[in-house]
């Protein structure tokens, strides 16, 4: 099959039918894992550094694979806090996950959607002829790597930062949940339930093991922040998930960015560590090594939107994606949106027109975390789980993009 013929393949208005159909060009996923998502600054892996915890995620999603390390042609890992401009850790852990210094490694930053456009990398290398298997990764210490980019504005050159609309991207990203906030009506109340049934949705699935099965089990090193002392402990699952919140009790919390604002620390996403990947294959290379497969990858969407609202990005994205596609949101089975703040997931939802009970079956960001560059690749890992357990085919997943952007993929399902 030509180049062009694999492209019109893939990213066709095919409808349905065509999402759902298999053919041995398809991109499919054979592997997927990720690690807990511990709490930044205080939670299980607060004390280990992300190459770490990357390293065991990447030796482990080659394993349950069952493949040789050697025929992974590349790795792409989604990072936006990396120190040294991400190359380094990238490469250390795929080195020390056992993976052969034959196979390339490279790191990038989409902001939020890093950790899918890495798959989405890795896919459209599968998707174009370049590569037969691949890795899209992403991982987040927020504990060693959080920065504000706006902290710091004379790094940034005067004459840019004279474009308006250039300087909205040092905007905090609280302050653009303010503006979506006030720019379309969305009371405070409503992000509270909203928040409050993200994490009574997580606690649910957490108690019933429903996370389990996703989650590498990790044994890192400790230092208890009262007697210092140092252990070993294995972070097993998600730290930041909370039992019994309600609105009533968010509606205490006071507002974090703006006097008399909505956003606080309640209804926005945690600040996280954690790591997850997806290994991809060509469906034809899949079958030749009798490997797992999981589901599809059909596609993704990139939009821009603007910098002081950029949290209403899946409200665009999912959009394109679907149109692209040749489906509407009713066919989707159900939604990963990133839940960034309240305030842009709702927006989105209700701006798409998406059922909320659609919406994070078992949570979002706001109760589990967001571990900035890891959650792309994290909502997948998640999405295969809920499909495997609902006995559900097509899922989306979705997020907000720092400095005004969105991004949108869509999947099949092929456990049931």
């Amino acid at each position: 099959m030509s180049l062009s013929n694999i492209a019109s393949n893939l990213f066709s208005k095919g409808g349905k039918a065509q999402v759902l159909s298999q053919n041995d060009n398809d991109v499919v996923i054979v592997a997927a894992v990720r690690s807990a998502i511990t709490k930044g600054m205080k939670g299980g892996f607060k004390d280990t550094r992300p190459e770490e915890y990357l390293s065991a995620i990447l030796g482990a999603v080659w394993k349950q694979a069952g493949i040789d390390p050697a025929l992974i042609e590349d790795i792409a890992v989604g990072n936006v806090l990396p120190p040294g401009g991400g190359a380094l850790t990238a490469r250390m852990a795929a080195l020390a996950a056992g993976i052969p210094e034959s196979v390339p490694v490279s790191s990038l930053n989409r902001q939020c959607s890093s950790g899918l456009q890495a798959v989405n990398t890795i896919a459209a290398q599968i998707a174009s002829g370049q590569i037969d298997i691949g890795i899209g990764a992403g991982v987040e210490s927020m504990t060693f790597g959080f920065f504000s980019p706006s902290s710091n504005p004379e790094a940034i050159s005067e004459k840019v930062l004279a474009v308006p609309k250039a300087q909205e991207c040092l905007l905090p990203m609280g302050i653009t949940s303010e503006n979506v906030s006030k720019d379309f009506g969305i009371p405070r109340q409503t992000q509270d339930e909203f928040a409050a049934k993200s994490f009574n949705k997580a606690a649910a699935a957490q108690k019933q093991g429903k996370f389990k099965n996703e989650i590498l089990p990790i044994t890192v090193k400790y230092i208890d922040p009262k007697t210092k002392n140092e252990s070993e402990i294995v972070v097993d699952k998600d730290d930041g998930i909370r039992e019994g919140v309600t609105a009533q009790s968010l509606g205490k919390l006071k507002p974090s960015f703006a006097e008399n604002g909505c956003s606080h620390a309640g209804n926005s996403s945690q600040v996280s560590d954690g790591a997850a990947a997806v290994l991809l294959a060509r469906r034809s290379a899949a079958k030749k090594l009798n490997l797992p497969i999981l589901g599809k990858f059909v596609g993704a969407s990139v939009v821009g939107v603007p910098p002081r609202i950029m949290g209403v990005g899946p409200a665009y994205a999912i959009p394109k994606l679907l149109e692209k596609h040749g489906i509407t949101k009713d066919d989707v089975d159900f939604y990963e949106i990133n839940e960034a703040f309240a305030s842009q997931a709702l927006y989105s939802i209700d701006k798409i027109g998406i059922p909320h009970e659609k919406v994070n079956p078992w949570g979002g960001g706001i109760a589990l975390g967001h571990p900035l560059g890891c959650t792309g690749a994290r909502q997948i890992v998640t999405g295969l789980s809920i499909a495997e357990a609902t006995n559900q085919k097509i899922f989306v997943t979705s997020m907000c993009i720092g400095t005004g952007m969105g991004m949108a993929a869509l999947f099949v399902s092929e456990q049931n």
